[in-house]
Formats: C-alpha cells, sequence, structure tokens
C-alpha cells in the first residue's frame, strides 16, 4: 500500500456522496489514489495514524523529552533573588489568594520584606486590589508557593512544571498527528529548545499557563476528532449519521478553554476560531459516511452538542476560577464599586499629558454595593452580578485606559514571528573586572541579563513554516495544516487589530505552539513518508537533521541571556544581532 493510501490519511475525506441510507461503513472508496490504489474506506481513515508504532517507545520518548525540559527550566530557578518584570504584581497576587482568598493590596516595602523572608505580617493593606486578568493563572502560581515557599524558586516553579508538561503534551499531540514517534519527541524539541518558552518557565507570569491550557485544548480537539470519526463508521444513524450526545474529549476541551480564558482573556478568540473548525470537522466526517449536505446537517446535529461542551462549559469552569473572588465578593462592593472605571462615560480618543481624555459620570456605582445582603440562593446572584459589574470595569480599564500609555519594550505584533522587539526582564550592569568572576578587560565591565525572545532558528523557521501551512491546507487538503494555522491566527490577528496599547513580544507565546506544530509538519514532509531508504529519504534526512543542529547550536548560544548567565559587554553584543534587541 502506497503512503497517499495509508489508512488514517490526513486529507479531507473527499469521498463522493452515495445514495441516502447505504450502508457506507463497510464500502471502499469511489475513487482511487494517483498511483491507482484505492482510497481507503472511511472506517480506515478514522483510525488514527498513532497505533502504527510502539506506544512504550512512544510515552518513553516523549517522557525523556520532558524530563530534559524539566531540567532545562528548574537548573538556578531561584536566580536573580528578585522580583523579575511583573513578578511583582502576579507573585503576590497569588500570595494573598493564598492567605486571605482574595487579592489585598499590599503595602509599599512588601517586595524589600518578601525578599527579607518577612512573608507572613506587616504586607497587607485591608483593601481588595483592582486585579486585571482573571485569576486561575495566579492560583497555579500559588501551589508553587504553596509547597515551596514565598521565594523565587517558589514562585517560579508551577510555571517550570507547567513548562515542561508542555513539552510532553506536545510530543504526545504531533505523535498522533503524524503517527510518527520521532516527530512527535522533534516537535517536543523544539518547543524544550525555544529560549521564550524557556524564559516564562522560569517567570511567575500568566503566559506560561495560557499557553499551556491552549495546548492542552488543542489536543483534546484532536482527540475529540478521531473519537468522533471514530463512531460515526461503527454506529447506524440514517440518513443524517449518527448522533452524538456526549463526546468526552470535547468536553475536557471546554474544560482547558474555560481554565485558558481564566488566566487572560484573549483565549476566548482560539475557543471561537477552533469552533468553527470542529464544526469543518465534524461535516467532513458526515459527508464521509455519505451524509448529503453536510456541512447543514453537522451544524444541526453536532451543533448544539459543541456548543454545550466547549462554550457552556468553559462558561462554567471560568466562573469557577473567580470563587475566592466570589466569596469575598462584599469587599469588592465596599472598596471598589465606584473606581474611575465604573464611573467612566466616554473617552475622545485624545491624549493629554500622556493621559486618554475621559469624562466621568460621578453618579455611577454598582447597583449591589447599595442593596441589603442577600442570603442563601439570593446571595450567590448578588456576587455574580457584582462580578458582572467588576467585569465591565476590568474592560473599561483596558479598552480606555491604556490607549495612551507606551512602554519601552512594546511591540508591534507584525514583527512578533521575526522576534522584533524582545522584552528585557531583568539586567544588572557594570559588573567590575575580577568581580563575581567577570574577567573583561580592566576598561570594560560584564554584565548578567534575562532577555524574553525566543530562538531566532525556531521562530524564522516557524514563520516559514506558516507560509508553507496555506499552501499545504488550501491545495493539499491535509487538515493538519489547518489546525496549526487556525491556532497560530487565533492568537496572533486579534493583537494585530488591536494595537493601540502597549503588547509585548511574549504574548506570542500562545501562537509558537502552534507555530511549532507546523514547523514539525514541514520537517515531516522533508523526510518524506516512504521510510525505505532512497535518495530521497537521505537527502530529506540530511536536510531536517541540519536543521536540528542548528537549532541546538542556537540554544546553546544564546543560553546565558536567557538565564542571567555572566558576560563580558563584548559577549553580549555577540548575543545582540540587531539594534532593537537591546
Amino acid at each position: 500500500m502506497t503512503p497517499a493510501s495509508r489508512p488514517g490519511l490526513p486529507v479531507d475525506d473527499d469521498i463522493a456522496a452515495v445514495e441516502d441510507g447505504a450502508d457506507v461503513r463497510e464500502m471502499e472508496g469511489l475513487s482511487r489514489t494517483a498511483s491507482g490504489d484505492p482510497v481507503p474506506t472511511a472506517r480506515e481513515r478514522a483510525r488514527p495514524l498513532a497505533r502504527l508504532e510502539d506506544p512504550v517507545i512512544g510515552w518513553t520518548a516523549a517522557i525523556a523529552v520532558t524530563l530534559l525540559a524539566f531540567f532545562l527550566r528548574v537548573w538556578k530557578l531561584g536566580t536573580p533573588r528578585e522580583f523579575e518584570f511583573d513578578e511583582t504584581y502576579y507573585a503576590k497576587d497569588a500570595w494573598s489568594m493564598l492567605n486571605h482568598g482574595y487579592v489585598r493590596e499590599y503595602v509599599e516595602s512588601a517586595n524589600d520584606r518578601i525578599l527579607d523572608g518577612r512573608t507572613t505580617s506587616g504586607l497587607w493593606e485591608q483593601n481588595p486590589s483592582m486585579v486585571v486578568h482573571p485569576e486561575a493563572g495566579k492560583w497555579m502560581i500559588a501551589l508553587g508557593e504553596k509547597a515551596f515557599g514565598m521565594d523565587p524558586f517558589g514562585w517560579r516553579i508551577a510555571a517550570a512544571v507547567v513548562g515542561s508538561l508542555m513539552v510532553l503534551v506536545m510530543c504526545r499531540l504531533v505523535r498522533r498527528l503524524t503517527g510518527s514517534t520521532l516527530l512527535g519527541c522533534v516537535a517536543g524539541l523544539l518547543l524544550c529548545l525555544d529560549g521564550m518558552h524557556l524564559v516564562l518557565s522560569r517567570l511567575a507570569l500568566l503566559d506560561i499557563f495560557l499557553a499551556f491550557f491552549l495546548l492542552c485544548a488543542a489536543a483534546c480537539l484532536v482527540l475529540d476528532r478521531d473519537w468522533t470519526r471514530a463512531r460515526l463508521t461503527t454506529r447506524p444513524g440514517g440518513s443524517w449519521g449518527p448522533t452524538l450526545w456526549f463526546r468526552p474529549w470535547l468536553a475536557l476541551a471546554g474544560v482547558c478553554f474555560g481554565l485558558a480564558i481564566g488566566t487572560k482573556w484573549s483565549a476566548a478568540y482560539a475557543l471561537a476560531a477552533f469552533g468553527v473548525l470542529v464544526w469543518l470537522w465534524n461535516a467532513g466526517a458526515r459527508r464521509s459516511i455519505g451524509v448529503r449536505l453536510p456541512a447543514l446537517r453537522s451544524a444541526l446535529l453536532d451543533g448544539v452538542p459543541a456548543f454545550v461542551h466547549l462554550v457552556l462549559v468553559a462558561f462554567v469552569v471560568y466562573v469557577a476560577t473567580w470563587t475566592g473572588w466570589l466569596v469575598h465578593a462584599h469587599e469588592y462592593e465596599q472598596h471598589l464599586s465606584s473606581t474611575q472605571y465604573t464611573r467612566f462615560a466616554s473617552a475622545t480618543g485624545e491624549c493629554k499629558k500622556g493621559d486618554p481624555v475621559i469624562s466621568y459620570d460621578e453618579s455611577k456605582r454598582w447597583p449591589t454595593a447599595t442593596e441589603p445582603d442577600a442570603s442563601g440562593p439570593g446571595e450567590i446572584l448578588q456576587s455574580l452580578r457584582s462580578l458582572w459589574y467588576y467585569h465591565h470595569d476590568v474592560y473599561v480599564f483596558h479598552r480606555y485606559f491604556l490607549s495612551c500609555s507606551t512602554h519601552v519594550y512594546q511591540s508591534d505584533p507584525g514583527g512578533w514571528l521575526v522576534l522584533q522587539r524582545p522584552v528585557g526582564v531583568n539586567v544588572e550592569n557594570d559588573i567590575k573586572p575580577g568581580s563575581q568572576g567577570c574577567d573583561a578587560p580592566a576598561d570594560s565591565s560584564c554584565l548578567r541579563e534575562v532577555l524574553l525572545i525566543g530562538t531566532p532558528a525556531i521562530w524564522w523557521g516557524g514563520a516559514l513554516a506558516l507560509v508553507y501551512a496555506v499552501f499545504a491546507w488550501v491545495l493539499r487538503r491535509d487538515w493538519r495544516y489547518g489546525f496549526a494555522l487556525v491556532g497560530a491566527l487565533s492568537m496572533w490577528l486579534p493583537w494585530q487589530l488591536n494595537d493601540d496599547r502597549p503588547i509585548f513580544l511574549f504574548y506570542a507565546s500562545a501562537i509558537l505552539p502552534f507555530t511549532i506544530i507546523a514547523l514539525t509538519l514541514a520537517l515531516g514532509a522533508v523526510l518524506g513518508s516512504d521510510r525505505t531508504p532512497s535518495a530521497r529519504r537521505t537527502v530529506g534526512t540530511i536536510l531536517a537533521g541540519s536543521y536540528l543542529v542548528l537549532v541546538l547550536l542556537n540554544f546553546a548560544w544564546f543560553w546565558p541571556i536567557w538565564t542571567d548567565g555572566l558576560l563580558t559587554r563584548s559577549e553580549w553584543l555577540d548575543r545582540i544581532w540587531f539594534r532593537r534587541w537591546i
């Protein structure tokens, strides 16, 4: 059997429709491949490609890559011993949530007190803090602080664990997509060796948790695709095909999407995009078993269950991530029910001295702040209403109060894939020769830096792979490239269309997993699907292997500026390839 006619062919279904009511589940395809072999039946193509390889080897290899990733991420995790970049918000928010159930304002000297080891008293004011991101990611950080304490290692360990688990999920997902343990491990290794992913896995920021939950959701969708197709080809269902009311992997995807949105709202775009893709997958599956008008019938038959599994489940999970807030809603009603965001009336779009020109309605206040306290179910409803008003205020903050802000590290989303403007997370300048092991010349100095930038060989190659993915999806009808494109575009285009506020390169960390999927699929195409020895296979192996060696060398070269390594100024400049990287 030729590679084009292997069971589990990743090309979209193209069997011609058959008469309504005909039993097509055991039929051979009604067309032939370019080499003359019969197109596999729908049942054969519904079988996952991953079944073709040894599962023990698949798991062992994936776990080995994951352990390598964990070692790289946990190495000297507690240094530098300070709050790096936005850790000053998220690490402290998590600690307050752990101790009080909600985020309270900190005293002005809180950072120094915490770094001195005074972590349990004299840190907090009485008022709740106006936080502008949901709480799921901060609860993840709090788990690390609970286990290891309120110090740099404690507030970073959760990110290191989650970043490593992302590598495991990537290995398994790409193995399922390609049927190749080798390509699965290549994808995991690429994620392991990316600098942006490495740095975010060593910081108490929210973006690594966002990327993790999105990747898990995407993996669940691929599992649901296989699960659904297997059952559509084995269950009777008349001219419309079988009805699948409960789809466990789709429900789990909804849970993951809820956690992703509960980390950052931007994940809602991915939920919407993948929801459309799931509908297209379902329509293709029904077409493969002979259903007429599959797009319409899938919208009717699969649309409602998919909406419940994805959107409603995600909504319930999202609200549940705010449990601590809801339990303490009275604190917010008392102190934050009439902030400048609540009293916002309109914005002119103009800036004055760096601030937006805004008019206010001084009479505005949350209605729940002046209502008598309810009890029982009424109290729950009252707290949920307060949470809604709080969300309105947070939206107003993001939409209108940042439009005149600037930041030295802000970047244009159009340049993210080429690493146009990285973020300097931490820097220690002017380390004198002889100090801290600095071996710079007497008239120079050393420095330490943590630069939040991806591995150029991965990102630049990934950008080309995404371009190729358009061709592969549209012309070759390979659904796997479409999957990667939808994931990448859903987390890039919204920022491109809303770039009137300071946004940063590391927001692209949510794009990275799907870029690596496209890159790995492209490497698989370079290798070729025929594993028998041939000149074509040899050339493909040399090209793909050379690229991986280049990635490894690139990673090793940039390692010091990702991990606060000591460099002379000339060594540092050797790694700063462009002026915009300074």
